[in-house]
């Protein structure tokens, strides 16, 4: 009986068969390893006792304006008898429980047309996923499909012998329950910054070689499509700096946005756009997470810790435009949330609260979600659809907000209700950077 290999056994072993290894295949590893990837090993990073924590962590308000918005999508699409949404990464299934649960309650017709799919690569999450939503799986309306080779099983022994003829990180199509032609909403909330990133700086493209047994960093020329999607996308590295070229998350939304037939792709992450990056901006985001606690070492404990980049939007909104879809601007959370929110006071966050502490301890979740000293202003909000008419994108609830005065009066509302009831925790956020 053979021992299993740690991760960085692993990525010794490839490095001494394949050769210097592309910073992009260490982080594929260190992540999605089937065996003893971060997101494969367990399923308890998430949350306060975790490594980093989510939106669905705060509160089901959440997943309850998510409800609303989708909702809003499927009148759009014409209320078609059968819709499905489809969740990339959904981890362990709270936002999809707590739509699923919203639309039972409040949104009847388009819960009775809804199929919603959670496409998890890890097997401990999958697992979860089955405990999460035990009754909707039952019932019918959630599918949690086995994990075809994609992102977590990319390499096996008909792979090619050398790195750079390796498809890093290529999707091999959506995991989707009902016929193709079905209308389809597309929902990816932290996805995106999860997966692998090239490396480059002055010297060329990182890779990681073995010297005397141990990992060295070495630089090796990049691939002309990763100097392109720099000077397309991105900033050319400047001395010292290391900016990552994300070519998985651009094959990943070309594939989305080619099977999409009529629906809308929503994503939500912290990231940045290119006139950001002319600017001087994130200038290089790679970041390791663990225990809350963030770091910049992304080889101190491989497999045991969160990697993350930021995604880059500008690259994002062009690859689905390339494949004809129609792009609305780019929202911050604040933003779309408050647009879904406002229209009804956010009856949806207080509608359970029975006194006023618990009013108090909401608001202040409320605002962690919303408002710019929380996770408001942090990530971005990408709408791209494709199959309907552009009026009735434009008339979503979540593209209606225009922030200014309204955003500062009801952050100020917010506090005024809820720290002296609920102090904020002291403990770090996966979005710290």
């Amino acid at each position: 009986m053979s021992l299993q290999l740690s991760v960085r056994e692993q990525i010794e072993q490839e490095i001494r068969q394949r050769g210097p290894m592309p910073f992009s295949r260490y982080m594929q590893i260190c992540l999605y390893d089937p065996s003893s990837g971060y997101y494969s090993r367990n399923a308890e990073q998430f949350g306060k006792a975790g490594d980093f924590y989510t939106s669905s962590d705060v509160h089901a308000v959440y997943g309850r304006l998510l409800a609303r918005q989708f909702d809003e999508i499927w009148r759009a699409l014409d209320r078609p008898v059968e819709i499905e949404i489809l969740e990339l990464g959904p981890g362990r299934g709270l936002f999809a429980r707590d739509v699923l649960d919203w639309c039972d309650k409040k949104f009847h017709d388009f819960f009775a047309a809804l199929t919603y799919t959670l496409e998890e690569s890890s097997p401990a999450l999958r697992t979860k996923l089955q405990e999460t939503l035990r009754a909707h799986l039952d019932a019918g309306r959630a599918a949690v499909p086995e994990e075809r080779p994609s992102l977590a099983h990319r390499f096996s022994d008909g792979y090619p012998a050398k790195h750079d003829q390796i498809p890093e990180g290529r999707p091999t199509g959506l995991c989707r329950t009902l016929q193709p032609e079905t209308p389809l909403i597309v929902f990816a909330n932290e996805f995106f910054d999860a997966l692998p990133v090239e490396i480059l700086g002055t010297a060329g493209k990182l890779h990681l070689a073995l010297e005397d047994n141990r990992l060295r960093e070495t630089w090796l020329p990049p691939l002309a499509e990763e100097l392109d999607f720099l000077d397309r996308y991105g900033v050319q590295p400047e001395e010292g700096e290391r900016i990552e070229v994300p070519m998985a998350a651009q094959r990943w939304a070309q594939q989305i946005a080619q099977s999409i037939p009529c629906g809308v792709l929503l994503i939500i992450d912290y990231g940045y756009t290119r006139n950001e990056q002319l600017a001087g901006r994130y200038r290089g985001t790679l970041m390791a997470y663990r225990h809350h606690s963030a770091s910049p070492d992304p080889y101190q404990a491989p497999g045991e810790q969160d990697l993350t980049a930021h995604v880059n939007f500008t690259a994002l909104a062009t690859a689905c435009e390339q494949e004809g879809m129609q792009v609305e601007n780019l929202l911050t959370q604040s933003q779309f949330l408050m647009g879904i929110g406002e229209r009804n006071q956010f009856a949806d966050a207080f509608e359970d609260c029975q006194i006023p502490q618990e009013r108090a301890k909401v608001a202040l979740q409320l605002k962690h979600l919303v408002t710019p000293a929380g996770m408001g202003e942090n990530f971005q909000v990408l709408i791209a659809s494709h199959g309907i008419d552009p009026k009735r994108i434009a008339g979503l609830s979540g593209l209606s907000f225009t922030g200014g005065s309204r955003l500062s009066a009801f952050s100020y509302q917010l506090s005024v209700k809820a720290i002296v009831v609920v102090p904020v925790g002291t403990w770090s956020l996966k979005t710290d950077s």
